[in-house]
């Protein structure tokens, strides 16, 4: 049977004999080291320069050098070697709920500090595997996810702007609320605990940039009510940034209520809207990976996280930590 060029390169010990070669830049080394003829070596070099169709190696005087060919063939035996290591790895990480990576994908505009330290003590549960994260905006989230360089997203829903959810699913973290905040004198919300929409508007505001969700969130919740948008003075990301301009600057904003109940204090007023806004922080990925051993690993330690003590009882604790 013919053999095609396939088999006349990778039978036998062929790459592991042209790797030793490049490596001693001598066939008598390269053959002891190997532990075989030197005849055998050779036949083996010029076997797999028939099959590339090209020299590997040429001399000048007694020093032997790589060719073109040679070089090329030296990188691509590395890239072999490299791509066996990695599926090797992937294979026994895949397989292990106690050894691996999972990156994760933060939303950008997300108090992060609860991530932060339920990984410091799941590294300290599981420290062979390595949590990394991200903090990316919903249009790196989903294109990471779609590319799958990350295994889960950490964000809001409902989210519209996806069009396809059929390979993904999610995991509820919390529910979450829009809350309004406002100068903490204003007469206008006295003895109020709820305001509609429109009545917000008397004010300017400060509010999270255009694209971001919670900024689209506000926008829709006032179009359903027939409200116009409220005017925003500036944009921030962080809400930190936003809660501080809005204290200083005297003016309106919104925030999520569990970041709020972390910061509430005397210097600003709270109220629900009216209708309330509502939605979830959820992980998000595709279907296959929470049947990865170390991908439930995380998901089960998390749930344990969060039945000790709630999100915004973590929440708190951290910021009093501090």
């Amino acid at each position: 049977m013919e053999t095609n060029k396939q088999d006349k390169i990778f039978s036998s010990k062929t790459l592991t004999y042209f790797l030793q070669l490049t490596k001693t830049m001598s066939y008598t080394q390269a053959a002891q080291i190997l532990g075989i003829t030197q005849p055998a070596l050779t036949q083996q070099i010029k076997k797999l320069e028939r099959a590339v169709g090209a020299p590997l190696f040429y001399s000048v005087g007694k020093k032997l050098h790589l060719s073109d060919a040679g070089y090329t063939m030296l990188d691509a035996t590395h890239q072999i070697y490299e791509t066996l290591n990695w599926a090797t790895d992937e294979i026994q990480q895949s397989t292990s709920a106690t050894q691996g990576e999972i990156t994760i994908g933060l939303l950008s505009s997300l108090d992060e500090r609860i991530f932060t330290d339920f990984a410091i003590k799941f590294y300290q549960a599981n420290p062979g595997i390595k949590l990394i994260l991200h903090q990316l905006t919903r249009d790196e989230i989903w294109e990471r996810l779609e590319g799958n360089t990350i295994d889960l997203a950490v964000m809001y829903l409902p989210d519209d702007s996806i069009k396809n959810w059929k390979p993904y699913d999610s995991k509820k973290i919390i529910n979450e609320e829009l809350l309004f905040l406002h100068k903490k004198d204003n007469p206008s919300y006295a003895k109020r605990k709820k305001v509609k929409n429109r009545d917000t508007l008397k004010e300017q505001w400060v509010t999270y940039p255009p694209a971001y969700y919670l900024n689209s969130l506000i926008r829709e919740a006032f179009k359903n009510t027939l409200a116009d948008r409220p005017e925003s003075v500036a944009h921030f990301t962080q809400p930190e940034q936003l809660l501080s301009f809005a204290k200083q600057a005297g003016v309106n904003t919104a925030l999520p209520s569990s970041f709020v109940k972390a910061h509430a204090d005397e210097e600003i007023g709270i109220l629900s809207f009216d209708p309330a806004i509502k939605f979830e922080m959820d992980f998000v990925f595709r279907k296959d990976k929470q049947e990865v051993p170390r991908i439930k690993a995380f998901f089960d330690a998390f749930d344990i996280y969060l039945s000790e003590k709630s999100y915004d009882q973590h929440l708190k604790e951290i910021l009093a930590s501090k």
